[in-house]
């Protein structure tokens, strides 16, 4: 239960939001080396079926520990994967926040990524929510946690750019 006013709720979610969009925005524009500083050093990412997560099994197709791993994930991404050319558009809503506690904020949003690539017509690539722990870090918000949680029964491409 969040306690505190609406005001303060209101502009949380807008700051919420804001953080959101510069997120999809750093992905669409395939600026993979300014993805890891959306994160704090010791966190967690983990790209996760819905029926893996609902069933609370830990395993996830992706899996990083620490900022380090996901840094090496956009050094492989960009030195050593070889893949078709492809444009991703990644559409956030309902971005819904759990809990406030001192020191963290629980988030949840939804996103859908839109995969358009030279030989096909745009096709959906993924749908699911974000779960997140977002801490301030510098007097910037930062990811401390976050699980997707993707609704698809399958992966129809190649998972090649971030969630």
């Amino acid at each position: 239960m969040v306690d505190f006013s609406k005001e303060t709720a209101a502009a949380l979610r807008g700051q919420l939001r804001d953080f959101y969009d510069d997120y999809a925005f750093c992905l669409d524009e395939v600026e993979l080396e300014k993805w890891p500083d959306f994160f704090v050093e010791e966190c967690h990412y983990r790209i996760q079926s819905r029926e893996n997560h609902d069933a609370n099994l830990p395993v996830g197709i992706v899996y990083c520990m620490n900022k380090n791993m996901l840094k090496d994930r956009v050094t492989a991404l960009r030195n050593t994967t070889v893949y078709e050319p492809r444009t991703l558009r990644h559409f956030i809503s309902g971005v819904r926040i759990d809990q406030v506690s001192p020191g963290e904020i629980r988030t949840q949003a939804n996103f859908l990524i839109i995969e358009s690539m030279s030989d096909q017509e745009p096709m959906v690539n993924m749908v699911g929510r974000y779960i997140d722990r977002i801490v301030l870090e510098n007097g910037s918000l930062k990811i401390k946690s976050r699980d997707c949680v993707y609704d698809n029964y399958q992966i129809l491409t190649s998972l090649i750019i971030p969630v």
